[in-house]
């Protein structure tokens, strides 16, 4: 880490073995609960990962002065909605993928049925979390429905359907008008659109979720949502690039799939260095926000700066 170097990553460290060790705590295996579908779950909430999302909840808290304690159920309820969303992802009505994480995907272990109920459960349990685990119950109720809504028709799963429904267009855009800059402009306006839902809603709840959890006032709530925004379509830059430039063995997946199935990507548009360019003034914008919290904010800063280093 360029900022904090290897105490921050320590401490990252620190903030990742919170968050596996409440997690298994909340997939423990219940009596009601069917064993196959327990193993299931716990096979890809489990499996590792950077934990970026649950890590942002917990650096938010703290930075809006809260006890990141308080908020390790939020921080495991939004893994628990993204590890749902890669499993439905992954299943061949989706982007058919063989590997995540570096291991099979769910589908391929325990078959699409299992992998599919695994995933809806994975998506219920983390507002039962909430729910019952946030206190007080007002603050409960407002991370409940900002999460909802980051993770919704409105939200990823929109992004979703909006990445589907693009990418036979991408292929027919990129063919017929690579030259045309007002076509290229519209192509990056219909991206933002998409990865603002898709992928950058859920990354805005994790600090949005923070500073709830630490009662922040609403300006800074607001500030952290526009922090987020630009974060999160900084992630998805950054994971348009590593599917072009990245390692397989280092990501634990194959790369590659965005050309093949015709996805429209930053790079697609903007090529390699003006992708790199625009992720780079994203986390610029992002953390000159949180400059009037000064040190505090210092971690977070630092995380978001990893989002556009990291190679996996």
């Amino acid at each position: 880490m360029s900022v904090l170097g290897q105490q921050f990553e320590s401490d990252l460290a620190t903030f990742r073995d919170r968050v596996n060790a409440r997690l298994a705590n909340y997939v423990a295996p219940e009596i009601d609960s069917p064993s196959k579908l327990s193993e299931s779950m716990a096979y890809s909430l489990l499996a590792g990962g950077k934990r970026l999302r649950p890590i942002l909840v917990l650096l938010a808290c703290e930075a809006c002065g809260g006890d990141s304690d308080a908020a390790l159920p939020a921080a495991c309820a939004i893994e628990m909605i993204h590890t749902y969303s890669l499993i439905h992802d992954d299943l061949p009505a989706m982007d058919d993928d063989d590997y995540r994480r570096g291991r099979l995907t769910n589908h391929k272990v325990y078959g699409e049925a299992m992998a599919i109920l695994a995933g809806d459960a994975l998506l219920t349990l983390a507002f039962e979390v909430m729910a019952r685990d946030i206190q007080p119950g007002g603050v409960a109720a407002a991370c409940c429905a900002d999460l909802a809504s980051a993770a919704g028709w409105c939200g990823m799963v929109g992004g979703q359907v909006a990445d589907l429904e693009a990418e036979q267009q991408s292929a027919d855009r990129q063919l017929g008008s690579a030259t045309d800059n007002s076509g290229e402009s519209a192509g990056l306006a219909q991206l933002e659109a998409i990865h603002r839902r898709k992928t950058g809603r859920l990354l805005m709840s994790a600090v949005t979720l923070g500073a709830r959890v630490a009662q922040a006032k609403p300006e800074l709530v607001n500030r952290l949502e526009e922090f987020g925004k630009r974060v999160g379509l900084a992630f998805q830059i950054a994971d348009d690039l590593l599917d072009v430039t990245g390692d397989a063995t280092k990501l634990g997946k194959n790369v590659g799939k965005d050309a093949t199935l015709g996805k429209m990507t930053y790079p697609g548009l903007l090529g390699i260095d003006g992708s790199r360019r625009k992720a780079d003034d994203l986390i610029d914008e992002a953390c000159r926000l949180l400059e009037p919290l000064g040190e505090r904010a210092a971690p977070l800063m630092e995380l978001a700066r990893f989002v556009t280093r990291r190679d996996h």
